[in-house]
């Protein structure tokens, strides 16, 4: 059983390292000067300029498939990926990407939201969260219905990641309410802004927000249905799987850096003639969360090892997203105490990041539905005990 990375895993994630250290890090001072203005810590320029950096690093595209332009990289291989540019709190992603449910796209659909997503010349957003369906997504109500060509959408959604700044929205709507969701009753569509949807900024403890879309009348041509009629259902659980090992392994960076910074901190930090890295409180903290950090680590990674292998992921990365959520959201708590009060101001990041991964735990799958996941998946024989090694 060999546990090293390949010579490729190894240089690629090395390079990432280097990019982030030598292009985004620096940006971290200005970032978090302009967040306690209360301004975003990157504009959309900003952002579209580091990412056409990373392009000339190599850098474009990480899950799209190479006819696009992308690298098509394994979903390990993205793992180690997301931890890079976890380690550092400047908002960065890579561009040329879409979302993974707009490669279902037609041909006629590609041209109009794909390509350009992948361009960077149009933003997305997914919108399937309800007030009424969250963690039971299966229970949305936003209704579409047939009106000749067109169909029409009214109601609302809510907490949707992007939608104060996205064009155009794929919208998973209730088209036969007799069926339900999870039985053919629901269907996605591609929505422009432009078609009548408004957005409502939503106010949360983080950096930035998600928004509420209303829908009130708008008319949705047929031709921009995405995928099947009653397929919704199924491509918004394909959207939400991706998130379940890439949200982690964005923690694991997180947790290294945080980390790093207390074991800094409490080697130079003195109290009563003495580092405070000599106090056994302050020893058995850094312990504690290394072990954390590390099998958080490894099961995650073994969530994208079973995407790569061709195997049902949804076990392994519900593990992985529920320990790993869980994992961070500790490290940083405890690295907030060794920093005292200093760890509680904006001066520096880790106040920032003690709010940012509260919201691990609850989006792409509440810590309760992996939960529920697992133990559904044991309790009616669906996996064993050791998973695939049992």
């Amino acid at each position: 059983m060999d546990f090293a990375l390949s010579d490729e895993e190894r240089a690629i994630r090395d390079t990432v390292r280097a990019f982030v250290t030598r292009e985004v890090m620096p940006l971290e001072a200005e970032v978090l000067r302009r967040e306690r203005a209360h301004r975003p810590g990157l504009d959309r320029s900003e952002l579209r300029e580091l990412q056409l950096r990373a392009k000339k690093f190599g850098f474009w595209g990480l899950a799209t498939p190479e006819e696009y332009g992308g690298m098509d990289l394994p979903a390990v291989m993205q793992s180690l990926i997301w931890t890079e540019l976890g380690r550092s709190f400047v908002p960065f992603r890579f561009g040329g990407e879409a979302d993974n449910i707009l490669f279902h796209a037609t041909e006629e659909q590609k041209r109009e939201f794909l390509i350009p997503t992948i361009e960077g010349e149009r933003i997305s957003c997914f919108a399937i969260t309800e007030p009424g369906a969250g963690s039971d997504a299966a229970n949305i109500k936003l209704r579409a219905r047939r009106d000749g060509d067109d169909w029409v959408l009214d109601g609302e959604k809510t907490f949707i990641t992007n939608g104060n700044d996205a064009d155009f929205a794929i919208v998973v709507a209730v088209t036969d309410p007799e069926k339900g969701a999870r039985r053919g009753g629901a269907t996605a569509f591609l929505v422009d802004r432009a078609m009548g949807w408004r957005s409502e900024f939503i106010q949360t403890m983080g950096e930035g927000g998600p928004a509420s879309l209303i829908f009130d009348g708008v008319r949705v041509p047929h031709r921009n249905i995405l995928g099947e009629i009653g397929q919704g259902f199924t491509l918004g659980m394909e959207w939400i799987g991706k998130g379940r090992y890439t949200i982690p392994s964005h923690a694991v960076g997180i947790a290294e850096r945080a980390l790093q910074m207390a074991i800094d901190h409490a080697n130079t930090r003195e109290t009563f003639g003495a580092p405070i890295a000599t106090n056994q409180a302050i020893q058995w903290m850094i312990a504690d969360s290394e072990t954390e950090l590390e099998a958080a680590r490894w099961l995650i990674l073994r969530s994208a090892w079973t995407v790569d292998q061709g195997l049902d992921p949804r076990h392994a990365s519900s593990m992985g997203k529920l320990y790993g959520a869980g994992m961070v959201n500790r490290v940083v708590d405890r690295v907030l105490q060794i920093h005292g009060g200093m760890g509680y101001t904006r001066e520096l990041p880790i106040e920032r990041w003690y709010r940012q991964v509260r919201l691990y735990r609850i989006f792409e799958g509440t810590d309760e539905m992996q939960r529920l996941i697992i133990s559904r998946d044991l309790l009616r024989g669906y996996t064993k005990i050791g998973g695939h090694l049992a």
